[in-house]
């Protein structure tokens, strides 16, 4: 079944990106929020060269202090999943070696929001891709997917067990089996992303929910993806018994500092946080 893609204009690359000129991807600052620009064309294939980049891409913001990440594509295509390299392992009986779950945990781990600016084709790994990150807003000519199994493959970077937690089985066992490609606003619907605009809008829109987590209270942003992480994949009690330790870092915050006292002074929703 063909489907039409989204037609908007590729996001222009950084004109000096930081980093190796080689790289997949491009690196840059806006105020607080650190840019992750895709652009390994023709699709932004992942393999090894991708993922060694993601990795020093998260080192990166580390080293920087930003406040949020922004990850998008250059290209017209988010992703349309991995190199064919990925896969010449089968040839040996063997699985890839590529360090996807430690990719995910990277991502998982990083004490602040990420985004991901989803436009095009978004399939298989670039999928997942996006289902690591925090926010996930797609245009609405996007179509997104596991269509691994075209390959008589599942997917490798934990597409089920994500879209089961965040749509339930049914849905997970739908989207792994049946491979199709789905338009965002089902995706949408079905709470496997969190919001769709018009293709024209995508750039700004994502830019500005970047811009918004970013100038929040880090902390308990960090604190937030720690309690969620914990939730998911240890339960609630198990969630409620870390909360006391998990939180202690906001009660020594400037942040908190910040926001009382702005709400003494000017009531909710007029402090200025420093993110630490």
């Amino acid at each position: 079944m063909t489907e039409t893609v989204s037609k908007a204009d590729p996001i222009p690359a950084p004109a000096q990106p930081a980093g190796d000129a080689g790289a997949s991807l491009s690196r840059e600052t806006v105020g607080p929020v650190a840019v992750l620009t895709m652009h390994h064309a023709p699709h932004n294939l992942l393999g090894e060269r991708m993922v060694v980049d993601l990795f020093a891409a998260l080192d990166w913001v580390r080293q920087i202090g930003a406040r949020a990440v922004l990850l998008r594509s250059s290209l017209r295509h988010f992703s349309a999943g991995a190199e064919m390299a990925a896969f010449e392992s089968h040839k040996e009986g063997r699985m890839h070696s590529l360090p996807l779950v430690e990719l995910l945990r990277a991502f998982d781990e990083l004490p602040i929001p990420i985004v991901a600016a989803v436009n095009g084709v978004c399939v298989g790994g670039g999928f997942e891709l996006a289902l690591a990150c925090d926010f996930v807003i797609a245009g609405e000519g996007a179509k997104i997917g596991s269509v691994e199994a075209t390959l008589g493959l599942v997917p490798l970077m934990g597409a089920i067990q994500r879209v089961a937690q965040r749509a339930g089985a049914a849905r997970a066992k739908e989207m792994a089996m049946l491979a199709r490609r789905y338009d965002a606003r089902t995706m949408e619907r079905w709470n496997i992303i969190n919001r769709v605009v018009p293709d024209e809008l995508l750039a700004d829109a994502s830019m500005a929910i970047a811009q918004e987590f970013a100038n929040g209270p880090s902390v308990a942003h960090g604190v937030v993806k720690r309690m969620v992480s914990i939730a998911v994949s240890e339960g609630v009690a198990a969630a409620d018994d870390a909360m006391a330790d998990v939180q202690l870092p906001i009660w020594s915050s400037e942040d908190l500092k910040v926001g009382i006292a702005s709400l003494q002074a000017s009531g909710p929703g007029n402090a200025r946080f420093q993110g630490r």
